[in-house]
């Protein structure tokens, strides 16, 4: 894919690298910090879904060993102009660094790429040196280290209860091992959720280059919660490095009384806990979404700020807050039939990166 910038590919001095670069991706995948969005794969996913520029801004040895890097997207629209993201539709993505030393020389690279391609405004969702920060939600995590059993003992005597009940009910959680799965099954109970929610939704292309970049490679995967063989809720899981992070969520609010979300969370950590990883994130959660909040950390998460960094000027970071505008457009997607809520996500989503 097109490069924003004629640096040469191996300046690791400071430069700019193609995603597919396999120096890149050997870098990922030994770095245990690594999540599932330094992946070329997730990069590809959004390039050709929404038509956003990948690249990764890398530092590195005079042998062309990488010790830092981040990917971006360069992003463009009438109101905001051109902008370099780390990276959109993306709750965090931190700089991987094989050393603590590499944080700085990358962090100048950065800055030194966005000048030299007239960028006016850089958002990283991390921390970085030398850029204004602002904590524009939370995050919670979950140490798997104990182990499975023990993980769950720290479970909220709610979520064990809940999950005993949807087992009573009849909720069977199954991962899913077809496409259509996730593209009829899952995108249905997505459409329905984004409805309530009163947000567009993700255009159903885009579910098919997530399964073809991510699920179906084995880097990650869907489970659906189903009663009598027809799905009520169902999550997307991605992982890399020693993380699994809960990435997407729905469900029928016709069948909440059986606690399926609680099943489905149940069988996520476990999975998660025995396959090996030390980490399950369970993504950004708005400061004002109190219920949301209580509900992951009841399965024992710490919560901590997710803070990003910015450089130049253009919109403050994010706060989870809506315009008059989101307002207006929530309240008629909320009304209106799912159609509505599609065609808006077909013709707005990839303006709300």
């Amino acid at each position: 894919m097109a490069m924003p910038s004629d640096v040469a590919p191996d300046a690791l001095s400071g430069g700019l690298l193609d995603p597919n670069d396999p120096r890149w991706q050997r870098f990922v995948d030994r770095c245990p910090d690594a999540l599932p969005f330094h992946q070329p794969a997730w990069m590809t996913t959004l390039a050709e879904c929404y038509g956003f520029r990948p690249f990764v801004v890398a530092v590195g040895a005079a042998d062309g060993d990488i010790r830092g890097g981040i990917p971006l997207m360069e992003l463009s629209d009438p109101v905001r102009g051109r902008r370099w993201t780390a990276l959109p539709f993306t709750d965090r993505c931190p700089p991987l660094l094989a050393g603590a030393e590499a944080v700085e020389p990358l962090a100048a690279a950065i800055r030194l790429a966005a000048a030299d391609a007239r960028i006016g405004r850089v958002e990283v969702r991390s921390p970085l040196p030398g850029f204004a920060l602002g904590a524009v939600a939370t995050v919670q995590e979950l140490d798997l280290s104990p182990g499975a059993d023990e993980v769950e003992r720290g479970f909220s005597s709610a979520a064990r209860r809940n999950t005993r009940k949807a087992r009573r009910e009849g909720v069977v959680v199954r991962t899913s091992d077809a496409e259509t799965d996730l593209i009829d099954a899952y995108y249905a109970l997505h459409l329905l959720s984004r409805r309530r929610l009163g947000v567009p939704v993700q255009p159903r292309r885009f579910f098919r280059r997530l399964w073809t970049h991510m699920l179906q490679p084995g880097r990650g995967h869907l489970l659906l919660a189903s009663v009598n063989g027809d799905p009520i809720a169902g999550v997307v899981l991605l992982y890399a490095g020693q993380t699994v992070v809960y990435k997407y969520g729905a469900s029928d609010a016709r069948a909440w009384g059986l606690r399926p979300n609680n099943l489905l969370f149940t069988e996520a950590i476990r999975w998660s806990a025995e396959a090996g990883y030390a980490s399950f994130d369970f993504g950004r959660s708005d400061f004002a979404d109190q219920g949301l909040r209580a509900f992951k950390l009841g399965w024992g998460a710490e919560e901590r700020p997710l803070v990003y960094g910015e450089l130049g000027s253009g919109h403050a970071h994010g706060d989870g807050r809506e315009g008059r505008g989101g307002r207006f457009l929530g309240d008629v997607i909320r009304r209106s039939p799912t159609w509505v809520c599609r065609s808006a996500g077909e013709l707005l989503y990839r303006f709300a990166a």
